[in-house]
């Protein structure tokens, strides 16, 4: 089983590698960051499903299913919200302005200082975020593979960061759109076909698993209790906002849709994803309840910690690979697909960040085209490190569901990001002491997670979930425009 595991990994990873041999011939600066601009905007929405997705939604919206029953499709409900935010709001700035970071907006806006800022809290919520991410996909690979050789957990992190870091290297954001398009396909194909082969094995179809899961309390998707964490009201205004600032605020997603050939052909990508998403989701949240219904039915036993608390992350692979070889090769297919699509857009866009707000390749005339080349892909050498010292250095402390965690840390990273463009939009005729936004976008999320330690003390038994980034954004706008000074600005 492990030979063949290894040999479905190996003929995939072919397979990325001669999709990024074709679309990196030729390729230059402009390639790698921008793809010249020649994504046709389908192709880019398709791929951006996968690249949303990721190893976290791969296995723990299944397994959270477990705890939370359907609450996640609440954040789903809001995503639409911020797409449209997105696609109507934030993509004609940034084609007006003709930006390839969306972070040297800031610096036109507020000046150098906020620029630096954007651009280094986004490397910290993507270099963690995405590590995050691609970290679930080795540790599964390694519980349930490489571990029974005796192999390190740190190898197959340096295996997958390796190949990443070969495929992304030469084409950047023109190879990612196009194998971002393999890897949503092995990703909705692997649940798909996990589903069908336990509603196979149960005698049932999906409204009978619907229907009995709702029995079991399986599908319950409105909590309506104000002050539990996953309350409906929070989990929209949350999907909305987590939408805005993964997405619409982050460099990562931006640029895929930056590279598509004009505002409305990138307009259609975003909205267009907005509506897959939900379909997609449900295929997600329907795995997640035939797994558990299925471990009900048959009695398999949950994979627990050493508390005996059932961990959520580990439910799908565990049923996957004890219920036939071929669910564990299709489960292999779609994990090693979330484990591309999670890494390999972040390693090219943290290397966009960093040359463009950080080193200000616009404005490097003292550089030529060979050496700003040679800069780049140190700087992607260096990325693919850190995200390789990242992952390994999360081990120790997982012992639950990531999605959560995932987004806990976004609520404190993106929130100065949401309240420093909330303000660049919102208020036209002030501008805040441009020297004084790094002490802010560090005082807000302190702030903020205060508040949140505190919340049930302060606010009558309250508790905070992902709406957390909205306060953090308030405070980070609150600050600003108690040190901003009314200006009459050049358009």
């Amino acid at each position: 089983m492990s030979t063949l595991i290894i040999s479905v990994f190996v003929i995939y990873t072919i397979l990325i590698l001669f999709i990024a041999h074709l679309t990196s011939r030729k390729s230059d600066n402009e390639t790698f960051f921008t793809g010249n601009k020649k994504s046709p905007w389908f192709v880019v929405a398709y791929g951006m499903i996968g690249a949303s997705l990721s190893g976290v939604t791969f296995m723990s919206v299944p397994g959270n299913v477990y705890s939370s029953q359907f609450t996640y499709l609440g954040i789903v409900f809001g995503y639409i919200i911020g797409y449209a935010v997105i696609a109507f709001l934030l993509l004609p700035l940034y084609y007006k302005l003709n930006l390839t970071s969306i972070y040297t907006y800031l610096e036109m806006r507020f000046g150098k200082q906020s620029e630096k800022t954007g651009a280094l809290f986004f490397i910290i919520s993507r270099l963690f975020g995405s590590a995050l991410r691609m970290y679930l996909v080795v540790f599964v690979l390694y519980e349930f593979v490489f571990k029974a050789w005796g192999i390190p957990f740190w190898i197959p992190a340096v295996v997958f960061i390796v190949f990443i870091l070969i495929y992304t290297f030469k084409g950047g954001i023109k190879t990612v759109v196009w194998t971002d398009t393999l890897q949503t396909t092995f990703l909705l194909l692997a649940a798909i076909i996990t589903v069908v082969c336990i509603l196979k094995s149960l005698d049932m179809s999906i409204p009978d698993l619907l229907a009995a899961s709702s029995d079991s309390g399986l599908t319950k998707v409105f909590e309506t209790d104000p002050n539990h964490s996953k309350f409906w009201l929070k989990q929209i205004l949350s999907g909305a906002f987590i939408t805005i600032v993964m997405t619409g605020l982050d460099q990562d997603m931006m640029q895929k849709s930056l590279t598509c050939k004009t505002l409305r052909d990138a307009q259609k990508n975003v909205m267009t994803s907005s509506l897959l998403f939900i379909f997609v989701n449900l295929i997600f949240l329907c795995l997640g309840a035939s797994l558990i219904y299925y471990a009900q039915q048959t009695g398999y036993q949950l994979p627990v910690n050493e508390s005996g608390v059932v961990v959520n992350d580990k439910i799908f692979p565990s049923i996957a690979f004890s219920f036939s070889r071929f669910t564990s090769v299709v489960f292999v297919l779609g994990l090693v697909a979330a484990g591309y699509s999670s890494a390999d857009g972040t390693l090219t866009a943290l290397t966009t960040t960093t040359c463009y707000n950080l080193l200000n390749f616009n404005g490097r005339d003292d550089l030529s085209e060979s050496q700003k080349i040679k800069f780049r892909k140190y700087i992607h050498i260096g990325f693919a490190i850190l995200y390789l010292l990242v992952i390994i250095a999360f081990r120790p402390f997982h012992n639950q569901s990531l999605i959560d965690k995932v987004f806990e840390i976004a609520g404190y990273t993106y929130g100065p990001l949401l309240g420093l463009y909330s303000f660049g939009l919102f208020v036209k005729n002030r501008v805040p002491n441009d020297k004084l936004v790094p002490y802010i976008a560090i005082i807000s999320p302190i702030l903020s997670y205060l508040l949140n330690i505190y919340s049930k003390q302060l606010f009558n038994g309250y508790q905070f979930g992902f709406e957390i980034l909205i306060v953090n954004g308030l405070i980070t706008f609150t600050a600003l425009f108690a040190v901003s000074k009314r200006q009459v600005l050049v358009k």
